[in-house]
């Protein structure tokens, strides 16, 4: 495939967080979430989207086709966005993976403090959350937790409502805060674009 068919879609939540949805998978085996330049090597899709000048990028997130990149930078979206863009056709095009896997954590390392604070999150979901969300028709999708840091989908009717990230900051957020105060954040790499039920569907006439 040219570089050229590969079609990437920006999808800025905040000035701060963008989605990229692209149109070939990216990375298959779950989630990777690179904190740091450090976090990066090995992975030439991350390295360079941490390299690009003036953005200012603290983290970046890789679940199959989506791309989440976080910047501290004032740049606008639209000018990080090409960068991101090239970062992305670039590493695709490379003969290595776009993303390498994850390594084994190391013995006694984060691995197992994930590992529990998963399982107390996976609770929270069953017994709070996603009762919470029910009522809307939605559903929440625990995906993983890495480095204390919550990845989420959302589903139903959660997905491609304009109020999902409402939802997610000032409901799920704040009740993991009470819950499970060692999560640092919570991610949702959800594609809001897709979905039989997108809350801004045309309104009918």
């Amino acid at each position: 495939m040219s570089q050229n068919e590969i079609r990437i879609t920006a999808e800025p939540i905040d000035n701060g967080r963008c989605k990229f949805l692209v149109s070939e998978p990216l990375h298959a085996g779950g989630v990777r979430r690179f904190a740091s330049p450090e976090e990066a090597q090995g992975s030439p899709l991350a390295e360079a989207i941490f390299s690009i000048p003036g953005a200012d990028v603290a983290e970046v997130i890789v679940s199959g086709n989506l791309v989440t990149v976080v910047k501290q930078s004032a740049t606008p979206w639209p000018v990080v966005g090409k960068a991101v863009g090239q970062a992305i056709r670039g590493a695709l095009a490379g003969d290595r993976p776009a993303v390498a896997a994850k390594p084994a954590p190391a013995a006694g390392g984060g691995g197992t403090a994930d590992d529990a604070l998963y399982e107390r999150v996976a609770d929270l979901f069953d017994q709070q959350v996603n009762p919470m969300v029910a009522r809307h028709g939605g559903r929440v999708e625990l995906i993983d937790v890495q480095d204390s840091v919550v990845m989420v989908r959302m589903a139903g009717g959660c997905q491609g409502c304009g109020m999902a990230d409402v939802t997610l900051r000032q409901g799920i957020e704040a009740m993991l805060q009470q819950h499970v105060p060692e999560v640092r954040g919570v991610v949702d790499i959800t594609d809001h674009t897709a979905g039989s039920n997108p809350y801004f569907a045309a309104a009918k006439k």
